[in-house]
């Protein structure tokens, strides 16, 4: 079954986050993800969750429908706090 996300691929958000932590790194803030016409478009599933773990769900990312907190882009997210007590 073919998705519309390409698990292949190396998206552009995974390519700042990395670049965020080659120069030593520090936390998200705002992003913007954009096509081709500099059309916002929203990220695939995998990077809201690297965008979440790399700027928290107070991050600000802008949207078809304006700029919005991480919390509303992936709400009930998955995060350190989940791993506590684990081995």
């Amino acid at each position: 079954v073919e998705n519309a996300a390409y698990g292949v691929a190396l998206c552009a958000e995974c390519g700042m986050v990395s670049s965020l932590h080659a120069t030593g790194g520090g936390r998200l803030v705002a992003v913007a993800c954009v096509n081709g016409d500099e059309l916002p478009v929203m990220p695939c599933g995998r990077c809201r969750q690297l965008l979440w773990e790399n700027g928290g769900p107070t991050m600000l990312l802008r949207t078809a429908r304006g700029v919005v907190p991480m919390t509303e882009v992936l709400p009930d997210a998955f995060d350190d706090g989940d791993l506590a007590g684990r081995s």
